[in-house]
């Protein structure tokens, strides 16, 4: 019932609730591994991917959505599981392998798989530099990619914010990319220049100013930054 509700009841609504304008729709494959690469900007964003998709796509969700107590508990675990998120233990060692692996059998078992090469949530805005993680599981699954971008959802939810607002909400998909032309899964450099061209038709279509760095939260011990200091990616402030 709740995937019904999901799949049938929701897209419209939110079309009708924030004025939402889809682009490309038809861009994402109709059937067969696939990976949607996006933005990410709110919470919101992997309820809005998979709802608003031509076709069901799961995506990695916090294990904590599912194991919850009482009613809330069990109404949270059916919806997640209603839109395929995939439950995942984020701060076990083996976490950002586990999240690769996890999509890597859906996609090969022919299903649409959501990520965001980001990593996390921008705060500011900006479009960080993606991760090549996306790129490794499209080239290991040799499976083609779809950018995503996606416009407002900041807005409908923002940062620190629990409610709901209602906003003009934009969603994008860009033409499917093989990455192929890159090279193997394992050449460093091949799933960084694939990555790379990824976050720039992201870029094209949301109309994010780029960063330019990877998006990591901030070194709060200073074993933190001076590990990162010594990594290259941040001053020691």
């Amino acid at each position: 019932m709740i995937k019904f509700i999901t799949r049938v009841l929701f897209p419209p609504l939110i079309r009708l609730l924030f004025a939402a304008t889809v682009i490309g729709r038809k861009n994402m494959p109709a059937q067969g591994g696939v990976i949607l690469a996006s933005n990410h900007l709110s919470f919101f964003d992997s309820v809005i991917i998979t709802i608003m998709s031509r076709r069901p796509v799961s995506f990695l969700a916090k294990a904590e959505y599912f194991t919850g107590k009482g009613f809330k508990g069990w109404l949270s675990k059916a919806f997640f599981e209603a839109i395929s998120a995939i439950p995942v233990h984020r701060d076990s060692a083996s976490a950002a392998q586990d999240a690769l692996d996890a999509g890597l059998t859906r996609i090969k078992d022919g299903e649409a798989f959501a990520m965001y090469p980001e990593g996390t949530r921008s705060l500011d805005g900006r479009l960080y530099r993606g991760k090549t993680g996306v790129a490794w599981l499209a080239m290991t699954a040799n499976v083609p990619v779809v950018p995503v971008a996606l416009t407002g959802t900041n807005n409908i939810q923002p940062v620190g914010s629990k409610g709901i607002k209602l906003a003009k909400l934009r969603i994008e998909y860009g033409q499917p990319m093989d990455l192929s032309r890159f090279g193997t899964a394992e050449s460093g450099k091949a799933r960084r220049e694939a990555t790379d061209a990824i976050m720039e038709e992201i870029q094209k279509m949301s109309g994010q100013e780029y960063a330019g760095i990877y998006n990591e939260k901030p070194a709060v011990t200073v074993k933190a930054k001076v590990r990162r200091l010594f990594r290259g990616r941040a001053p020691l402030t």
